[in-house]
């Protein structure tokens, strides 16, 4: 009997031990199971197994008395780690809970889409490029670079390394007058007889003060510069998507506005000069006028992946400017815009005159 008490005591403590060292938040939930087996063995006796049927309900109390505390350690710490998560994830998942609310409010309860978004302004309705000719017109444009390369871009330098800037100056004013009676002509075709009246008032007032046309007093005055021809007088009718075309010498344009030339010609200046050698030497001074202030634009084609692409995007962008600035904003202004839209004198295109051919009967 007296060598029972110390062993079962010893043995209570190694049970005690190991119960500490394996506590973990795992075993929280045993703490239940734990109690209540401390009142059934304060109930019941253990069962014996080496030992004699005389051991006392002390000796088995105790060994629950010991267990019993490590198991209430184990439980405050496992309740305190489980509810500091609660708490830490509980205000996510509110603000979680907040924002799905507000974006169900707003969007509904599908995904956002851009797109799809009535809210937005509508996107910019950009005219799309019609080229079925891109083969034709991409050898039409080789040919158009290789005259420009060794031809016109030489004769424009020297030009300019001849001809003193006021004299150029004056040369642009003159070519630039002998066209506003076909502006006036177009603008009264298109329904807009305040521009016609301000062409011809330009007209007016450079040759009489301006001295022929060599200089530019109406500008002076106001008087807005109205740049018309019957290409854009065929759009404002309604011919508005034209497949694009690029002619030798003449360089790009569009299968309406090649229609525009034919019936611009007649009404050109340069065409019904008498004498030959003059209108050609005219006409030549012109391409060399407005090679010469094309120089601006140059520089857009250094390192470019296509140039055709590039010329022929470029000016139908420029083209479908003109036409928008005709039928929807007259008095759009030209702040901040690239030079290849900048109207009409720092930008010129070749005009139906420009080439030296012989007068339509």
């Amino acid at each position: 009997m007296r060598l029972r008490l110390p062993l079962l005591f010893a043995a209570a403590l190694l049970l005690s031990a190991c119960a500490g060292k394996n506590t973990s938040p795992a075993l929280a939930p045993q703490a239940p199971q734990a109690v209540i087996a401390e009142s059934e063995l304060a109930a019941a006796p253990m069962p014996a197994t080496s030992a004699s049927s005389e051991a006392p309900a002390e000796n088995t109390s105790g060994v629950a008395l010991i267990a019993v505390p490590v198991v209430a350690e184990a439980q405050p710490a496992a309740q305190t780690s489980t509810a500091t998560t609660a708490s830490e994830n509980a205000p996510n998942a509110a603000a979680q809970t907040e924002a799905e609310d507000d974006f169900v409010l707003l969007y509904g309860n599908g995904e956002y889409d851009l797109v799809a978004d009535a809210h937005l302004p509508p996107s910019a309705a950009l005219p799309p490029i019609y080229d079925p000719w891109e083969p034709l017109n991409r050898r039409i444009h080789a040919f158009n670079n290789f005259v420009d390369r060794y031809l016109a871009t030489p004769l424009a330098r020297a030009y300019v390394a001849v001809i003193p800037r006021p004299l150029r100056l004056g040369i642009s004013n003159f070519f630039n007058n002998l066209r506003q009676p076909l502006s006036a002509f177009n603008a009264l075709l298109q329904g807009r007889p305040g521009d016609a009246g301000f062409s011809m008032i330009r007209f007016t007032l450079n040759m009489t003060l301006g001295i022929g046309g060599l200089f530019d007093p109406a500008t002076h005055f106001n008087v807005p510069h109205i740049n018309e021809d019957f290409g854009q007088t065929l759009a404002v009718w309604g011919w508005r998507q034209s497949r694009y075309l690029e002619l030798p010498f003449f360089g790009p344009r569009t299968l309406r506005d090649v229609f525009g030339m034919v019936a611009d010609t007649p009404f050109s200046a340069l065409p019904h000069i008498k004498g030959s050698k003059a209108r050609v030497g005219l006409q030549g001074l012109q391409l060399a006028d407005i090679r010469s202030r094309l120089f601006s634009v140059d520089s857009m084609r250094e390192g470019v992946a296509d140039e055709y692409l590039l010329y022929r995007d470029a000016w139908l962008q420029r083209r479908n400017y003109q036409i928008l600035r005709d039928l929807e904003q007259p008095e759009m202004k030209q702040d901040g815009l690239p030079d290849y839209l900048i109207e009409p004198e720092d930008n010129p295109s070749i005009p139906a005159d420009g080439i030296p051919v012989e007068v339509l009967p």
